[in-house]
């Protein structure tokens, strides 16, 4: 995979990137159809990579799904 393949945030962690990637999340908006709660569960996720997949989904006036 390249960057090129992936539009998530550049300072995302490494083990943050590597948890998405795994599941299968390469681009934000495949993030709008998972919920904060289901992506915490990932291991890598933590509140910091939360904070700025939000960040990243909010500057496109996108957002997670809501909890389920």
């Amino acid at each position: 995979m390249t960057q090129h393949d992936s539009d998530l945030p550049m300072e995302l962690a490494a083990p943050a990137r590597r948890a998405l990637t795994q599941a299968g999340y390469l681009r934000l908006e495949q993030l709008t159809r998972v919920s904060e709660v289901e992506l915490k569960q990932l291991h890598g996720i933590g509140p910091n990579a939360i904070k700025q997949l939000r960040s990243a989904l909010s500057a496109r006036g996108l957002s997670f799904a809501e909890r389920k």
